[in-house]
């Protein structure tokens, strides 16, 4: 009966007849993995699977911002290295090649002239067989927790590399005011036998806005700056002006960016990004009366869709560690 119930709710089962199947397989991207170990996590969007011995990707995609992650796992499946992931604007029946490097345990890039190959196998449909198809019944989940993300939000956010990963990050969140729990991860994350600091890895971190904890601005009253810190009304002003050219949807792209990339990539840079931008709307009063009314009321339909979202997929995530071994495979 466990067996039965588990392969109903598989992720890559889709009721669809074949003419509809082939219209979304034409239309849709393909991500092709190849090479990718058995029992790797991997992840996009909102879903996760672990992986078998038949996967080469997920087909369907449909066009637009997507998230991509993975962990890697030992040979027997039972322990997994942090997350790496990485954002993409995928276009319509583009076609998107990684390689497992087995040395870095992480996915590469290949060479233009090779990529092209694998490029014309997948229009020929010599993978289709071994790339699961993107679960359509969860993109509308995703588009409710990132539809104010875009191409130029990736392009001006994403770091050097693109990857997003938790193992480079040690030195990148030290200056960060943090509660005692968020000290002891940091802590944590620095004595981490995966982590690689800043500086030996080369890499910077998300390009994320500037975000002031305080402000402090010279030559005005200490009453008049108490009341800039109580109602940060007008830090927020000053700063979707300055940052975002006042659009209030590229400000929300970034706090969509942040909660993806520490949800599901796991990244504490992210998560000190998203709660100083979440305390900063928290921390204004006059704003959401009186000058920036329709930003809070985005900013309120968007978080309501977060907890649901977060809970499940901790739940899922924590699962797939747990039960890998026992093979919970996207192809079996």
């Amino acid at each position: 009966m466990e067996a039965s119930s588990e392969q109903k709710t598989h992720p890559f089962d889709l009721q669809m007849d074949s003419g509809t199947a082939l219209k979304l397989v034409k239309h849709g991207a393909t991500l092709l993995l190849l090479d990718v170990p058995q029992y790797t996590l991997v992840g996009i969007d909102t879903q996760m699977f672990s992986v078998g011995p038949l996967f080469k990707g997920i087909k369907m995609i449909p066009p637009g911002p997507h998230f991509v992650y993975y962990s890697s796992a030992d040979r027997n499946g039972n322990e997994f290295s942090p997350v790496v992931g990485f954002f993409l604007d995928a276009c319509p029946s583009e076609v998107i090649v990684r390689r497992w490097h087995q040395q870095e345990e992480r996915l590469v890039k290949l060479p233009e002239e090779e990529e092209e190959k694998y490029h014309e196998a997948v229009k020929r449909f010599e993978f289709d067989n071994q790339l699961g198809p993107y679960a359509l019944n969860h993109f509308g989940t995703w588009k409710q927790i990132s539809n104010y993300i875009t191409k130029s939000t990736i392009e001006r956010i994403e770091p050097i590399g693109r990857e997003i990963t938790v193992v480079c990050e040690s030195g990148l969140v030290e200056q960060v005011p943090k509660t005692v729990m968020e000290k002891a991860l940091a802590e944590q994350l620095r004595n981490s036998k995966f982590s690689t600091s800043a500086e030996k890895s080369q890499r910077r971190g998300c390009y994320y806005t500037s975000i002031p904890r305080v402000v402090k601005n010279k030559g005005i009253s200490g009453q008049e700056l108490t009341s800039l810190n109580i109602d940060k009304t007008q830090l927020l002003e000053t700063i979707l002006v300055k940052e975002y050219g006042g659009a209030e949807d590229l400000l929300l792209g970034e706090l969509q960016f942040a909660f993806i990339a520490f949800l599901m990539g796991q990244s504490l840079e992210a998560f000190f990004q998203w709660k100083a931008l979440v305390s900063l709307f928290f921390s204004c009063s006059e704003a959401p009366f009186c000058t920036r009314t329709q930003l809070f009321i985005k900013t309120a339909v968007y978080k309501s869709y977060l907890l649901p979202v977060e809970v499940w997929f901790s739940e899922r995530f924590y699962k797939y560690i747990s039960r890998a071994k026992g093979g919970i495979s996207a192809l079996r």
